[in-house]
């Protein structure tokens, strides 16, 4: 591996932080952005910036890219497939739906290269400190082969299946996890009016049936763990803009398949109001304060 070329193309806050792991890690890292801002801080990291994203990828083993949506990434991946014919494996770790990993692979096959979707789990927390989870589509053979490549970004690398499985799981694992964060918020507030101090609601519910990822790390309180983004005024590890868009990932693939995900509705709908009121910049745990009002 150490040998090998990396391109990254998106380099915001995500892809910038997966990069400079990379290029820790003594890996060649070839960068672009459209944001001139983005493309300075990684070639801080490291990172080799070019002008085009065709140049980031030339001679580049493997291409990674995380960009904002399915139809830039199909954009993007065409460029680079009509610009170089050889061989390479194409990870996408952006979110985007199950069908459009599915059509971008079957481009990729097409012209001779592999292709895996690999959306993370972790923030941009966990994009810095190189913890995150992937969750992997594709062949056994190009997950075999780029392995050694997430393994520098992440903690936990899961192989789910075929091309578009890794957006699946991660449309589920997204819309537990909203789920959870409002319950989490109504029994917050439901303790508040009972009197409950907060600490000693984190104290019993970490340690019994009703813990979770969104109270023991992402607690929507301040002072009670150090990573929660309540602790900063809700600056976000995970945006609630975010969290809406894979929640209607996940509504969309709930209709193709002809899935009743109630709850998934619900959450959905309530952060269809949230955003809506401005707030998609904040961290989603602040939807507590729409619970509040």
């Amino acid at each position: 591996m150490s040998n090998q070329t990396i391109a990254v193309i998106g380099l915001g806050n995500m892809g910038g932080r997966m990069a400079a792991n990379l290029a820790k890690a003594g890996l060649t890292v070839q960068g672009f952005d459209v944001s001139a801002e983005a493309k300075k801080s990684s070639k801080k990291d490291g990172v080799a910036v070019f002008d085009t994203a065709v140049e980031a990828a030339e001679g580049a083993d493997v291409v990674i890219t995380m960009l904002p949506n399915g139809d830039l990434v199909k954009k993007v991946l065409g460029e680079l497939l009509d610009a170089d014919s050889t061989a390479k494996v194409y990870i996408d770790s952006s979110t985007i739906s199950v069908q459009d990993a599915r059509e971008i692979g079957e481009s990729v096959y097409d012209r001779g290269s592999q292709f895996i979707d690999a959306p993370v789990s972790g923030g941009t927390t966990g994009a810095e400190a190189g913890t995150l989870a992937f969750m992997v589509g594709g062949t056994e053979e190009a997950f075999n082969q780029v392995h050694p490549v997430l393994d520098v970004m992440g903690r936990s690398i899961t192989h789910c299946g075929q091309v578009g499985n890794g957006q699946a799981v991660k449309a589920c694992n997204n819309m537990i996890l909203a789920v959870q964060q409002m319950v989490l918020s109504e029994a917050i507030v439901l303790g508040e009016r009972l009197g409950l101090d907060h600490q000693a609601f984190f104290d019993v519910v970490s340690n019994a049936t009703g813990n979770s990822w969104s109270l023991s790390v992402n607690a929507p309180i301040p002072d009670v763990v150090p990573t929660s983004p309540a602790n900063n005024d809700f600056q976000p590890g995970f945006s609630s803009a975010l969290m809406l868009k894979d929640l209607r990932l996940a509504m969309e693939s709930a209709q193709a398949t002809d899935t009743d995900t109630v709850l998934g509705k619900i959450a959905t709908q309530a952060f269809e109001e949230f955003v809506a009121a401005g707030n998609g910049n904040l961290d989603f745990s602040a939807v507590i304060n729409e619970v509040r009002r």
